[in-house]
């Protein structure tokens, strides 16, 4: 009796085994057929082991989210290169489950609701079913006809990856230009910002990355004879690559292969905005290569960091918010997500309602950068009249004055960039208290921490401001108008590593941080221009230097000089 029992519990173990088999796809097989499902844990893979697709999730322990998708199944770093429900996750992969439904390949999350599908036109068609191919391409196909062409196929609706054999296309019936579109972040494969495609004219045979609207980078023109695209100088004899251009009257597209047939490779936009091209390098160093990259200046992507930001690419993380703004999202920028930029500390005045607050707003002055796109331009006699006028409108958030031309900025700005060299002069609006120095703060250096600067500037001065104890200066001195020293030109120059470390600045001026032969700390305030003589000059010095407050820094001495370096303009300097 024990025997017979014993094999009646194994009799239902495999049918019970038989019937999950019968309902869900097995571990390894490529296909899911009209009376199969992919639910949970389950996979299916290409039969050359190449791809595998199932349900993963992109931030594991810091995410409940629930994707299908395809990846690589012969790299020990999962990556991830193309997701069916880019934009409506699953919480329950158990509960979720990917059957064929009505001749469609259909999504059904845990309520049982339909998510995705592959959105074919309802049939009767029994014979339908989903197969995983090893050139990464999933395939909708009907087995009662021709197998060479497919119902419905991945490669036609790429995610963010162009693998080898796939095309990127122009069809010319509808005059639509396929997309490879970038995640929204490291761990969300939502559309993000960055997008690669055809010419979206389909002319010049030109691939294009592009920030929505906004094109920042192009291959240049396609040669046909050497093969190459002008503007990637890696497309040469040795390239391990080879393109394909292909013209008919449906459509245009780019494909291409991989040489060597042993190398894993892929092409992709990822979430920096930049287009790159990778190899998988297996033992010893299991890891990804990169091939190239575009454009190759991670600040070259059009607004990679948001609104009331600058890029500096000598720096660690490329983006930082403008003096007086913060980041939107800190989450966002920890996932390396800077789309949305940044927002203001403190509102302007011009846009507080309080009678109580009557300080007025004014302007930060940054040197060496790349002004943002989309200017307007405004009709001024000279960079006063600049400043008024984005002064007086309170939707004007910065102005620039070059070549003698006006240009403001309304509203928020994206695309402006730190150079080492060079570059134009931009000025940001920002509220009076952002210029306040802390109160009982010692060695701080701050531009135009004292109360009389907005009269020095008026004048055209350059000023040094003392911020550490007085010692005694081993520079070229004298001491003139009772207590405040006439420093020379040159010892400033020194003193400021000749004005290279700036801390501010405003309208009139900017802001420069220096050190003393005795250790103290300075601020160096030197101004664009000028119109007082020596003499009034002078007087100016003597007036600032009796003013004596708490919250006001000390003033030590000035510089007055001609000098070189502005032809015939005095240099003045107030320390």
């Amino acid at each position: 009796m024990a025997i017979i029992k014993n094999n009646s519990w194994l009799m239902l173990f495999v049918l019970f085994t038989c019937f999950s088999l019968k309902s869900h796809v097995s571990f390894g097989a490529d296909t899911v057929s009209a009376n199969q499902s992919l639910s949970g844990d389950q996979t299916i893979v290409s039969k050359g082991g190449v791809f595998a697709f199932g349900f993963f999730n992109p931030a594991p322990g810091k995410s409940s989210n629930y994707y299908i998708g395809m990846w690589y199944n012969k790299v020990s770093e999962r990556t991830i290169v193309w997701v069916a429900n880019r934009e409506q996750p699953v919480s329950d992969r158990f509960s979720s489950v990917l059957r064929i439904s009505d001749g469609n390949l259909v999504l059904f999350n845990e309520s049982q609701l339909p998510i995705w599908s592959t959105n074919l036109t309802a049939t009767s068609r029994r014979s339908v079913e989903a197969v995983l191919l090893d050139e990464g391409n999933l395939v909708l196909r009907d087995l009662s006809n021709n197998l060479s062409k497919p119902l419905w196929q991945s490669f036609d609706h790429p995610a963010h990856t162009w693998i080898p054999g796939m095309k990127l296309t122009f069809n010319k019936r509808n005059n639509v230009s396929q997309l490879i579109t970038s995640w929204k972040n490291k761990e969300n494969p939502a559309p993000g910002l960055f997008s690669l495609e055809r010419a979206p004219d389909g002319s010049n045979q030109y691939v294009m990355l592009w920030n929505r609207s906004e094109q920042y980078w192009s291959s240049g023109p396609w040669d046909e004879n050497a093969k190459i695209f002008s503007m990637v100088p890696e497309m040469n004899q040795n390239y391990i690559y080879n393109f394909s251009y292909v013209s008919n009257e449906n459509e245009s597209y780019f494909t291409y292969n991989v040489k060597d047939s042993t190398y894993t490779s892929r092409a992709f936009m990822d979430v920096s905005g930049q287009d790159k091209q990778m190899n998988w390098l297996p033992l010893p160093t299991n890891s990804w290569f990169l091939f190239w990259s575009q454009p190759r200046q991670q600040c070259e992507v059009y607004a990679l960091c948001g609104q009331f930001s600058t890029c500096n690419q000598q720096t660690e993380r490329f983006c930082s918010c403008l003096k007086g703004f913060q980041q939107k999202s800190v989450s966002d920028w920890n996932l390396e997500d800077y789309s949305g930029g940044c927002v203001r500390k403190t509102p302007l005045q011009c846009e507080n309602i309080s009678p109580a607050n009557r300080k007025s707003d004014q302007f930060f002055q940054y040197s060496n950068m790349k002004l943002p796109k989309h200017p307007q331009s405004v009709a001024v006699g000279g960079i006063r009249e600049c400043e008024t006028h984005c002064m007086n409108n309170c939707s004007c958030t910065a102005y620039a004055y070059k070549d003698n031309a006006c240009s403001i900025w309304v509203g928020s700005f994206v695309g402006l960039q730190q150079l080492q060299g060079g570059g134009d002069i931009i000025y940001i609006k920002l509220a009076a208290s952002e210029f306040e120095s802390p109160k009982n703060k010692k060695g701080v250096v701050i531009g135009g921490v004292v109360g009389s600067v907005a009269v020095v500037a008026l004048i055209g001065l350059i000023m040094l401001v003392y911020l550490g104890r007085r010692k005694t200066a081993t520079v070229t001195t004298k001491t003139v108008e009772g207590s405040l020293v006439a420093f020379a030109y040159k010892d400033l120059q020194t003193a400021t590593k000749n004005f290279s470390k700036k801390l501010g600045g405003g309208g009139f001026g900017s802001v420069f941080k220096g050190v003393l032969p005795n250790s103290s700390l300075i601020a160096v305030k030197k101004l664009e221009s000028w119109s007082q003589g020596e003499k009034q000059f002078r007087t100016e010095v003597s007036t600032i230097g009796n003013i004596q407050h708490v919250n006001l820094v000390r003033l030590l001495g000035f510089c007055s000089e001609l000098v070189g370096c502005w032809s015939t303009i005095s240099c003045q300097t107030v320390l």
